[in-house]
């Protein structure tokens, strides 16, 4: 096995940084076991906050164990909003997100900067991992039933914290940003989707978020115990494609 540590993560943008929401949910699976529902670190509450999620993920990383975190929300744009703001880099991304959308702000809510934002896009606008699935929607297209809209401008400033945080001393490779080829030793954060795995797993008695980040957990653990997951790392992409995707990112699961 590469990794040590496989955690899945439900994501929700609902209410502010600092709300406990039922959406939030964190599986991990150690050493290739069963995944085992994560409880947030406060004393005398069940509920994550998104603050306490990110947190949770520099404390993996900064263990020193090879850790891979899939996070259910996007961690780009399409290659359209890309040209149309001058935009060449991921990190060159995040930072200007970040400054056109602070929700990760304390009591910041993502409805409150939708308005007149110059940093957003057409719901007909997609990357090219969603082209190659059926399932996951526009990062531009809010209030619909399944959309990741919310969850993705909640979350993408938790990306650029994590990143920062964990220089210089972290191995941390944001996949597919930093290459799609992994350095060995290092620990990875992914976008997942968890419906490519949903129905892989029984339910058992668990709600459909935390069934969510169980199958992600789930999957990963099951993917590096099999010597697949190097496959899903390299999907079958040509050059252009590649170089494409470097920027908008990639769904570890798509292939």
């Amino acid at each position: 096995m590469r990794f040590t540590r496989h955690i899945g993560i439900d994501y929700s943008g609902a209410q502010t940084p600092e709300s406990r929401l039922t959406g939030l949910q964190v599986f991990e699976a150690r050493n290739g076991g069963v995944p085992e529902r994560i409880g947030t670190p406060a004393t005398g509450v069940k509920h994550w906050t998104r603050l306490e999620v990110a947190q949770f993920c520099a404390t993996a990383v900064a263990s020193g164990e090879p850790v891979i975190i899939g996070i259910d929300h996007a961690f780009s744009f399409p290659i359209s909003y890309m040209k149309r703001n001058g935009i060449r880099r991921w990190p060159r991304f995040l930072d200007d997100f970040m400054r056109h959308w602070p929700t990760a702000d304390p009591h910041a809510r993502v409805d409150v900067h939708r308005e007149n934002n110059p940093r957003t896009g057409e719901a007909s606008e997609l990357r090219l991992c969603e082209r190659w699935t059926a399932g996951p929607k526009s990062v531009f297209q809010f209030d619909v039933q399944g959309q990741v809209a919310t969850s993705t401008h909640a979350g993408l400033p938790w990306l650029l914290w994590l990143r920062e945080i964990s220089r210089p001393a972290a191995r941390l490779h944001f996949w597919p940003f930093d290459g799609f080829e992994v350095p060995a030793g290092s620990s990875v954060v992914a976008e997942v989707y968890p419906s490519l795995f949903r129905r892989r797993y029984p339910k058992d008695d668990r709600t459909p978020d935390e069934h969510d980040a169980y199958c992600v957990a789930a999957w990963l653990a099951d993917m590096d115990c099999r010597g697949a997951l190097e496959g899903y790392f390299h999907p079958p992409l040509s050059a252009a494609e590649l170089r494409q995707c470097r920027l908008e990112g990639w769904i570890l699961g798509v292939r």
